[in-house]
């Protein structure tokens, strides 16, 4: 019983693709009450987007490269090959974003609350507060992908992540798990 216990605490201290088998992962998500906050796959070099990029034209933003179009395949992939059915996918309204989702999922709704506020942090109290309020609402059994940018996830919960990397937050917030969902 002491071993199990040491396993789980050290499980939820320790990135689940270092110790977890994916099997544990997908288990969790079938429990559902929780979301996987995605951070848009790779993209091309840089921080944030280019001066006076546009929401409405994918040409002025930073956009996903090859290898996060392929990250993206693979995400997808990965939940497809465990018969897992987010019940809603939702995306900021970048374009990295819409097309990790499209990408991973085949599907998305935007939902401004996932868009991000790094150049307007005023922004993210508010933001977050809906966050909170959507993961209170998913039930148990289902869960949702919000694909969204690291200021967000940050905000949320309080731990970073890389591009492709997701973490999986129970309705209260709190980290259940990490993975980059190879």
């Amino acid at each position: 019983m002491m071993k199990r216990r040491l396993f789980n605490a050290t499980l939820l201290a320790t990135p689940w693709t270092a110790l977890a088998q994916p099997d544990e992962l997908a288990a969790r998500l079938r429990a559902g009450g929780c979301a996987v906050l995605l951070r848009h796959a790779q993209t091309e070099p840089g921080i944030g987007d280019p001066p006076g990029f546009r929401l409405d034209q994918c040409s002025s933003q930073r956009n996903l490269d090859d290898e996060g179009r392929a990250q993206s395949a693979r995400i997808g992939q990965w939940f497809q090959s465990r018969g897992l059915q987010p019940r809603a996918v939702q995306s900021s309204v970048w374009c990295r974003c819409i097309d990790t989702a499209r990408l991973a999922f085949g599907r998305h709704q935007t939902w401004p609350a996932l868009n991000s506020f790094f150049g307007g942090p005023e922004r993210g109290d508010a933001q977050t507060a809906q966050l909170r309020a959507a993961l209170a609402a998913i039930p148990a059994g289902q869960f949702e992908v919000w694909v969204t940018h690291q200021v967000n996830i940050s905000a949320l919960s309080g731990e970073g992540t890389s591009m492709g990397e997701a973490l999986v937050v129970d309705t209260r917030g709190k980290m259940v798990a990490r993975s980059t969902f190879n």
